[in-house]
């Protein structure tokens, strides 16, 4: 189940954000990384 709602994070991530899928990543920073 986990990996479920990892998934459907990381896709809003990308969706919202415009954030390259590869960069979504457990450690990655919202600020530093994503923004």
């Amino acid at each position: 189940m986990a990996v479920n709602i990892e998934e459907k994070v990381k896709q809003i991530i990308v969706d919202k954000l415009g954030a390259d899928e590869k960069e979504v990543t457990p450690t990655a920073n919202f600020t530093n990384d994503l923004g």
